[in-house]
């Protein structure tokens, strides 16, 4: 499935703040939440809605909904914890997984150290949350726990990402959409994104 960027002069204008390296960690952590509501919305453009009555304060009407018990939210840890408070504000009756990894720095490979989902993740649509898609290996790494735990549907929310992690993750598993805010450069000698926005995690949390 083509990746999905989004091409919005208001996208545009944040990212343009929340790159800049004189942002705060308070407004970091706001701009974050802002464009993943954006990329939520966009994710769930195909959402199967269900038919339902409701009463207005006029009269009674058919319309339809969507059953949010269907869906899952699972961040990668820990930088992926700055998306939730955006994404669940669409989707605010969303289940919640995690998936703890770090990169060893030697190998920039990922290190799997947590995993727990919840009861029944395999009837669910699976919205995976990380900030950097980078190398893909740790993109790449989370769906396959997730389908090995029997998960049929998966998407892949990321601000930003580099091409040869996208690519990674659209030849290891071309089922899964991906969708960010903006394809960037390359990646650097040391598997960074260019020109990227640092490390999220410790610009999410003020741990640099």
């Amino acid at each position: 499935m083509p990746t999905m960027e989004l091409k919005h002069p208001l996208i545009e204008h944040k990212l343009a703040i929340l790159r800049s390296k004189t942002t705060g960690t308070k407004e970091f952590r706001e701009l974050i939440k802002e464009i993943s509501m954006f990329l939520c919305y966009e994710a769930m453009r195909d959402a199967k809605l269900e038919k339902a009555e409701i009463e207005t304060p006029i009269e009674k009407m058919k319309t339809k909904k969507l059953d949010e018990d269907k869906y899952a939210f699972v961040p990668i840890l820990r930088a992926g914890m700055g998306m939730l408070d955006g994404v669940i504000s669409v989707i605010p009756n969303a289940k919640i997984g995690h998936i703890g990894m770090y990169r060893n720095e030697t190998t920039f490979e990922p290190v799997n150290y947590f995993f727990k989902v919840p009861k029944g993740i395999e009837k669910r649509e699976v919205i995976i949350l990380d900030p950097m898609l980078a190398t893909g290996g740790s993109a790449i790494d989370a769906i396959d726990l997730l389908k090995s735990k029997g998960v049929k549907k998966i998407k892949f929310l990321c601000i930003i990402a580099a091409p040869e992690g996208i690519k990674k993750v659209e030849e290891k598993h071309p089922d899964v959409s991906i969708y960010c805010a903006c394809i960037d450069k390359k990646l650097n000698q040391n598997k960074y994104i260019v020109p990227g926005l640092g490390d999220a995690g410790d610009r999410i949390f003020g741990t640099k």
